[in-house]
C-alpha cells in the first residue's frame, strides 16, 4: 500500500514537472520574409526562366509579358521627342534665307496688286462722274482694292516676322514641350522594362501562380519569393509576457533538426491577441498571447523550410537546459 502511493506521488510529482517545463515553451513556426512581384499590365506571359524553389539572384530574369502594345507606346514617345527637338532647332535657328525671299517676291506681287487695283478703281470713279459707269461697277472696284490691300498687309506682317526673327516666348514653350517629351520618353521606357519581371532581391522562389500563356490581372502577383535569412515566430503567454525582453537570448527548436539553435528576441508585440490553436497548451487556451520574432544566429539558415514548428524556450528555461 505505501509502496502504491509512493508510486502515485512519483508520477504526480514528474507531471507537475513537465507542466511547469512546458509552461517555459514558446510555440510558433519558422518563417522567412516573402516578397511579392506584380504584374505591369494585363498581358499575356511569353516566357518563365524559374521554377518554385530556385534560388535566384537580385536582378536575374522571372519571367516575361507580351510587351508588343509597350513598345508601340515607346515609338511613339520616341517620334514625339524627335519633332519637338526639330521644331525647337527651328525655332531657334529661325527662318531659312530662301523661305523669305520667296516672301518678299510675294509681297511684291502683292503690292503690284494693289497698284492695279487702285487705278482701276480711279479709273472707274473718274467715269462714274461723267455718268460712264454705274455705281455697281464703282462698288466692285472700291471691293477689290481693299481685298488686295488686305493681301498686301498680311504679307508684309509675315515677312516682319520672318526677318525679325523668333520670338524668346515662342523657344520656350518648345523647350518645355521637348522636357515633356523627354519625361514621358523616359516613363515608357520604365513601363517598358517592367515587362521583363526580374528579382528584386536575393532569395527563392516560392510559387509561380501562373503558367505560361495565362494572362494575369494588372497588379495579380507573379511571383512569390522567400527572402532573407530565416526567423521564428512564436505566441508569447501573457503569464510570461513580462519576462522576455528585447534582445534576449533563446533556444530554437525545429521540428526535423537535431540540434537547436540559438537565437534572440528582435521584437513583440505590444497588443495581445488569441492564442492561435497550434499553441494551445492546458491553462493557456483561455489566454491572450504576444506575437514575438526571434532571429536565428546560425549563419546558414537558408536551407530550412518555412513554416516548421518551432519551440522556443528564452532565458532561464534556455539557460536550465
Amino acid at each position: 500500500m505505501k509502496n502504491g502511493r509512493l508510486l502515485i506521488a512519483l508520477l504526480a510529482l514528474a507531471l507537475c514537472a513537465c507542466q511547469s517545463s512546458d509552461e517555459n515553451v514558446l510555440l510558433g513556426t519558422l518563417e522567412r520574409e516573402r516578397v511579392s512581384v506584380a504584374a505591369e499590365a494585363a498581358e499575356a506571359i511569353i516566357r518563365i526562366d524559374v521554377s518554385e524553389g530556385d534560388t535566384v539572384s537580385a536582378g536575374q530574369s522571372l519571367l516575361a509579358l507580351d510587351a508588343r502594345r509597350s513598345d508601340a507606346r515607346l515609338a511613339q514617345a520616341e517620334a514625339e521627342l524627335r519633332r519637338a527637338e526639330a521644331q525647337l532647332n527651328e525655332l531657334r535657328s529661325g527662318t531659312r534665307a530662301e523661305t523669305i525671299d520667296a516672301a518678299r517676291a510675294e509681297l511684291k506681287g502683292a503690292e503690284a496688286s494693289v497698284a492695279n487695283a487702285r487705278r482701276e478703281r480711279d479709273r472707274i470713279q473718274e467715269m462714274r462722274q461723267r455718268g460712264l459707269m454705274a455705281v455697281a461697277d464703282l462698288d466692285r472696284a472700291n471691293t477689290e482694292l481693299r481685298a488686295a490691300t488686305a493681301t498686301r498687309d498680311a504679307l508684309r506682317a509675315r515677312l516682319a516676322e520672318w526677318t525679325n526673327g523668333t520670338r524668346i516666348e515662342d523657344i520656350e514653350q518648345a523647350e518645355a514641350s521637348l522636357q515633356g517629351a523627354r519625361a514621358q520618353l523616359e516613363q515608357r521606357r520604365l513601363e517598358r522594362a517592367r515587362y521583363d519581371v526580374v528579382a528584386p532581391r536575393d532569395g527563392r522562389i516560392d510559387a509561380l501562380p501562373f503558367k505560361l500563356g495565362d494572362q494575369p490581372p494588372a497588379g495579380a502577383t507573379v511571383v512569390s519569393m522567400l527572402a532573407g535569412s530565416s526567423f521564428a515566430r512564436v505566441h508569447v503567454p501573457a503569464s510570461q509576457r513580462p519576462a522576455i525582453r528585447i534582445g534576449m537570448r533563446c533556444e530554437l527548436t525545429v521540428t526535423g533538426m537535431p540540434k537547436p539553435f540559438t537565437t534572440q528576441v528582435r521584437s513583440i508585440s505590444s497588443d495581445p491577441a488569441f492564442t492561435p490553436y497550434f499553441a494551445l497548451t492546458g491553462d493557456d487556451a483561455s489566454r491572450l498571447s504576444y506575437r514575438a520574432e526571434l532571429v536565428l544566429d546560425a549563419g546558414d539558415t537558408g536551407s530550412l523550410a518555412a513554416g516548421l514548428p518551432v519551440q522556443a524556450r528564452c532565458g532561464d528555461a534556455a539557460a536550465a537546459r
